[in-house]
């Protein structure tokens, strides 16, 4: 245990999904990594190297100095290009070097976490080398490493642990944007309600409120009379929300009530990470 019980959810659920994805990767053959995921640009070694590269930069590991290659066209501005230098700098890596960094990096971060004795408002490194606050940068890891376990479940063909610890996470971190992306990036009308209704092994229904001002608020209370109802399964709500599939690709998915201008706009500005 931590000291502090805020940070242990985080803790353990990191620790499910990165342990789970050391299970995925072991047995893989120098091929199969090399197989394309959903997150763009990145193979199976990609998405393995990044997960690397930003735990070890959480140990406090100086980042690479390494010149990206012009031609990476998913580099298309300082977020990404930023992320791609610990990919890049492992693209020639083979699997047991992977695979090695990989449990060495685990042991190193799993002693880092049992041995937390800091404050969750202490700041440390986050994303972007920028100052957060330990539970923050610890939450992003918890979400981050569980949807890059989904990464590679879809590119290697086994599914899983869509209800893990990683995934009530996950939740919580793409419903904190979904207010933004209704009233302001998709303009709901003032006085309106959008409501998110998603089933399967993660099942939650969240109301979108957008006031007079055109704000809008997040809450558990069903609405009456929504200018949208937007219904889906969890499944797809992640890859939407999480920029891994595009809204025409899973239209079939998706059940839509009510405005179906505004639902469109909602839809085609959903994905809420980078």
């Amino acid at each position: 245990m931590t000291v502090h019980p805020s940070l242990q959810p985080y803790a353990d659920a990191w620790t499910h999904s990165i342990e789970a994805i050391s299970e995925l990767v072991l047995p893989l053959s120098e091929g199969e990594w090399n197989r394309t995921t959903p997150c763009p640009g990145w193979s199976v070694r990609d998405v393995v190297s990044h997960i690397i590269g930003i735990e070890c930069e959480q140990l406090g590991d100086p980042r690479p100095i390494h010149t990206l290659p012009r031609d990476l066209r998913h580099v298309v501005d300082e977020f990404t290009r930023y992320m791609e230098v610990q990919v890049d700098v492992r693209r020639h890596h083979t699997a047991p070097e992977m695979t090695s960094e990989l449990e060495y990096t685990i042991i190193r971060r799993q002693r880092q976490l049992r041995n937390e004795k800091r404050d969750p408002a202490t700041l440390v490194r986050g994303p972007l080398g920028d100052q957060v606050p330990l539970e923050f940068a610890l939450r992003l890891r918890a979400f981050d490493v569980w949807t890059h376990e989904q990464d590679l479940r879809a590119a290697l063909g086994v599914p899983g642990n869509w209800d893990s610890p990683g995934a009530y996470v996950a939740r919580d971190i793409l419903l904190a944007g979904l207010a933004k992306v209704v009233a302001k990036e998709a303009g709901a009308p003032p006085n309106s309600a959008v409501v998110l209704d998603v089933h399967g092994e993660l099942e939650f229904m969240r109301t979108v409120r957008v006031d007079a001002q055109g704000r809008g608020t997040l809450d558990k209370a069903p609405s009456l009379g929504p200018a949208v109802t937007l219904a889906m399964d969890w499944q797809t709500y992640v890859r939407l929300a999480a920029g891994r599939v595009r809204p025409h690709a899973v239209a079939d998915r998706v059940k839509v009530e009510g405005d179906v201008a505004l639902a469109q706009a909602i839809l085609t500005r959903f994905a809420v990470t980078p």
